[in-house]
C-alpha cells in the first residue's frame, strides 16, 4: 500500500507547500485569488477533456490550484492592516481580549483581537501587555476594552540562538503589541460573548468547584492541567519531573487525551449499535460528546485542533476500513488548515499529527513483526508499540525544538499511559459531581491518591539524569534528513529489499557528508559576542568549536550560553573572569566599566556597569571606531552617550535595543 497514492494526501500535502510559500514569501491574497479564479475554468475544462499526448492536465491544474488555495488562505491569516501604515503617535483603541497567556514575573499578557483605532475599523491582533497588579482584576477572554496606547513591533531576540518571539508570534498572524496600565484602561459593559468565552469562563466555574474540595496543591494542579489544559498552577519542579520522563504530553490536553476519550466513548456506547441505525446514532453521540469535553477543556486552539481530528477518525472507524484512516487524517488536515493555515508552525500540531500518523502506520507493522500467545505479553508490546510508534514520529521535531532525548519515555507510557482512561474517565466523574455539588470525600481522597502516585512515578523516572540525554544539536537539514532516514527504514523492513535499503543508506552517507562539512566550516568560525546581559556583561570567545565565557558571576549566564553552544555545536565552554583588554587577530576590545579608567587607545570601547566619564574627551584619546553599551548601563546614561556619539559622527550600538555585537576578525 503506497500511501502517497492516496488523493486526500497529496492534496494536503499540496496545500502545505501553498502555505509556506505564502508565508514566507508574502503574497497578497488578491493576487492568489485573481490567479485561482483563473484556473478554476481552466479546471472546468481539463476535467471534461482526456490528457493528450500523455500530459495529465488536469492533475497539474489541480496541484497548482491547491498550491494557490493555500497561498490565499495564508494571506488572508497573516494580513494585518496595521502592517501597511504603522501608527507612530498614540491612539485609542478598542480591542477583544481572546486568549490569556501565562504571566511573567514582569508583565500580564493577552492576545487582543483589534476592533477599532481611534473609531476606525481595524483588522488583525496583538498582544496586550499589562504590569502586573495585584489590587486590580485582570481582564478575562471576551473583555472588551478601550485603552490609550502606541503599538509597538515585536522586538526579535537581543542574544543569538535565544527564543525568537517576534517569528513565534508572527506564525500566529501577530506584529505588533501595545503595552497599557491597568488605571488607564475601561472595561466595557456587557460586551458580546463568544463561544470560546462561554468556555472560558465554564472552565473556571469548575477550577473553582474543584478548589473547594480537599486535593492536595500539586495534585489539583495536575487535575487542572490533566483534564481542562490549565497548566498555569503547575510547580517548575513537577513540570520538569514531566518533561524529563517524556511525559510532559500527559500535562497538556491534546490528541492523547481525545484518542483515550474516543475509545472510551465508543466502549460505552457498544450498546446502541443494536438499535436501527444505531451505528450512525452512535458515531453521532461520541462526536457530541468529544466536543463537549473540548468546550469543558476551554476550546483552547490545541483541544479544538485534536477534538477536529479525532471526529474525522471516529468517521474512520464507524467506516471500518483500515486504510481510510489514512485518507481521513490527511482530510482533517486539510480542513483544519484550510480554516487555520498557521497552525502548520505550531509545535503541537506538528506533534499530534507525526504521533497519530505514525501509529496508523508503525503499529500494525509492530504488531506483526511479534505477536505473543501470552496475553499479559500481548498488551505490554501492545503499549510498547504504540509508544515506539508515537517516538518514532516526533523524535526528529522533539529534538529540533527541544534538544532533548529522554531515554526511560517508554518506561514512564508503559506505567502511566494504561491507567490514563481510568483516570480522565474518573476525572470527568469527579468533574459532573463537583458541578452538582454531590462529590463524595472518599471519591476526592481516592483520586487524589491517584494523581499523587501518578507524580510520584513520574518524579521518579524524570530524576534518573543518566538517561536523560540533553542539549542535542539538531538543525532544520537534519530534521529533513531524519524524517526520510525513518520512512526509508519503516519502508525497507517491511519487505527488505537492496532497492529499499539503498535509500536509508544514501540518507546516511548524507548525513555523514553533511556533518564533516558543517564542522569543517565550524572550526575555521572565531567571534567575539557582547552579549545583552541586565545584570552583568559577559563576553563569548567562539573560537571553532571552543567557546570562552567572560562573565563574573557565570550561573546568571548558563543559559544564553548553553543556548548558543547547543545552536553552534561547540564541543567544550570555559568560563572566566573579565579583564579589561582583550585582542582578537589583531582587533583590540577595551572594557570601561564603573571605575572609570581611561584607555590610551581602543579599536572597540564597550562601556559596562555605568561608568562616571567624560565620553567627548574619551572619544578624542581613544579613537574608538565603534562604542558599544551593553544593558548594565543606566538608560538614561545610554542615552545622553548614543546622542554624543551621533553629534561626534561615532558608531554606537546598544545591546538593549539592537541586541548583542558580534566583533569578527573579517569584519573592518
Amino acid at each position: 500500500m503506497r500511501i502517497i497514492n492516496f488523493v486526500s494526501i497529496k492534496l494536503t500535502l499540496l496545500l502545505i507547500v501553498g502555505i509556506v510559500v505564502g508565508f514566507y514569501f508574502r503574497i497578497a491574497s488578491e493576487v492568489s485569488l485573481f490567479i485561482l479564479l483563473g484556473l478554476l475554468p481552466l479546471l472546468f475544462f481539463a476535467a471534461r477533456k482526456q490528457a493528450r499526448r500523455g500530459i495529465p492536465f488536469f492533475e497539474v491544474l489541480t496541484a497548482a490550484a491547491s498550491i494557490f488555495l493555500g497561498i490565499f488562505v495564508t494571506g488572508l491569516a497573516t494580513h494585518n492592516s496595521l502592517d501597511k501604515s504603522l501608527v507612530q503617535d498614540n491612539g485609542i483603541w478598542e480591542l477583544k481580549v481572546i486568549e490569556v497567556l501565562k504571566p511573567t514575573t514582569f508583565s500580564n499578557r493577552y492576545i487582543a483581537k483589534i476592533q477599532f483605532l481611534n473609531q476606525h475599523v481595524e483588522k488583525g491582533k496583538l498582544v496586550l501587555t499589562f504590569r502586573p497588579d495585584s489590587t486590580k482584576t485582570r481582564p478575562k477572554i471576551d473583555d472588551e476594552l478601550i485603552l490609550f496606547g502606541n503599538p509597538e513591533e515585536i522586538n526579535p531576540p537581543l542574544n543569538p540562538h535565544s527564543f525568537d518571539y517576534k517569528d513565534y508570534l508572527s506564525k500566529q498572524g501577530i506584529y505588533h503589541q501595545v503595552r497599557a496600565d491597568y488605571k488607564n484602561v475601561i472595561v466595557k459593559d456587557d460586551p458580546k460573548p463568544s463561544w470560546y468565552g462561554r468556555a472560558s469562563r465554564f472552565r473556571e466555574h469548575i477550577i473553582s468547584k474543584l478548589k473547594q474540595k480537599a486535593f492536595g496543591e500539586e495534585e489539583l494542579a495536575v487535575i487542572q492541567a490533566l483534564l481542562l489544559g490549565q497548566r498555569e498552577d503547575i510547580s517548575e519542579e513537577t513540570y520538569s519531573d514531566y518533561k524529563n520522563a517524556g511525559a510532559v504530553h500527559i500535562l497538556a490536553v491534546s490528541g492523547l487525551h481525545v484518542g483515550i476519550f474516543l475509545l472510551l466513548f465508543q466502549f460505552l456506547l457498544s450498546p446502541l449499535e443494536r438499535l436501527p441505525k444505531g451505528k450512525t446514532l452512535k458515531l453521532v453521540v461520541v462526536v457530541l460528546l468529544l466536543w463537549a469535553y473540548a468546550f469543558i477543556a476551554g476550546l483552547s486552539p490545541s483541544i479544538v485542533r485534536a477534538v477536529t481530528m479525532f471526529t474525522f477518525l471516529a468517521y474512520a472507524m464507524h467506516l471500518n476500513r483500515p486504510t481510510n484512516a489514512f485518507n481521513i487524517l490527511a482530510l482533517s488536515m486539510f480542513f483544519i488548515l484550510l480554516i487555520k493555515p498557521l497552525f502548520l508552525f505550531q509545535v503541537g500540531f506538528q506533534m499530534s499529527y507525526a504521533a497519530v500518523f505514525a501509529i496508523i502506520w508503525v503499529y500494525p507493522k509492530l504488531q506483526r513483526f511479534w505477536f505473543p500467545e501470552n496475553l499479559v505479553l500481548q498488551k505490554i508490546w501492545q503499549l510498547l508499540s504504540v509508544s515506539i510508534a508515537a517516538q518514532l514520529g516526533v523524535l526528529p521535531i522533539s529534538l529540533y525544538y527541544f534538544h532533548q532525548f529522554p531515554a526511560l519515555f517508554f518506561v514512564s507510557n508503559l506505567l502511566v499511559v494504561p491507567f490514563l482512561g481510568i483516570l480522565l474517565g474518573s476525572g470527568i466523574l469527579v468533574i459532573i459531581l463537583s458541578l452538582i455539588d454531590l462529590l463524595p470525600k472518599f471519591l476526592v481522597s481516592a483520586y487524589d491518591f491517584l494523581i499523587g502516585a501518578m507524580n510520584n512515578i513520574v518524579a521518579w523516572v524524570g530524576r534518573q539524569e543518566h538517561f536523560i540525554i540533553t542539549d542535542i544539536p539538531f538543525d532544520s537539514v537534519q530534521l529533513v534528513s531524519w524524517y526520510v532516514l525513518i520512512v526509508s527504514l519503516i519502508i525497507a523492513f517491511s519487505k527488505p529489499s537492496f532497492r529499499k535499503l539503498a535509500v536509508p543508506a544514501m540518507v546516511i552517507i548524507v548525513l555523514q557528508v553533511y556533518g564533516i562539512l558543517d564542522l569543517v566550516v565550524k572550526s575555521q568560525k572565531e567571534s567575539l559576542i557582547v552579549g545583552h546581559q541586565s545584570k552583568g556583561t559577559v563576553l563569548m570567545h567562539h573560537h571553532g568549536k571552543n567557546l570562552t565565557v567572560y562573565a563574573n558571576e557565570h550561573s546568571a549566564k548558563k543559559r544564553m550560553v548553553q543556548t548558543y553552544a547547543v545552536a553552534e555545536k561547540l564541543d567544550s565552554i570555559t568560563y572566566e573572569s573579565l579583564k579589561n583588554n582583550y585582542t582578537v587577530q589583531g582587533k583590540s576590545l577595551y572594557i570601561m566599566d564603573s571605575l572609570g579608567m581611561y584607555p590610551k587607545q581602543a579599536e572597540y570601547l564597550l562601556l559596562t556597569q555605568s561608568p562616571k566619564i567624560n565620553l567627548d574627551r574619551l572619544l578624542q584619546k581613544a579613537s574608538p571606531k565603534i562604542v558599544i553599551a551593553d544593558a548594565s548601563n543606566y538608560r538614561n546614561l545610554v542615552k545622553r552617550w548614543k546622542q554624543t556619539c551621533y553629534r561626534l559622527n561615532v558608531p554606537f550600538h546598544y545591546t538593549g535595543e539592537s541586541g548583542a555585537y558580534l566583533l569578527r576578525p573579517s569584519d573592518r
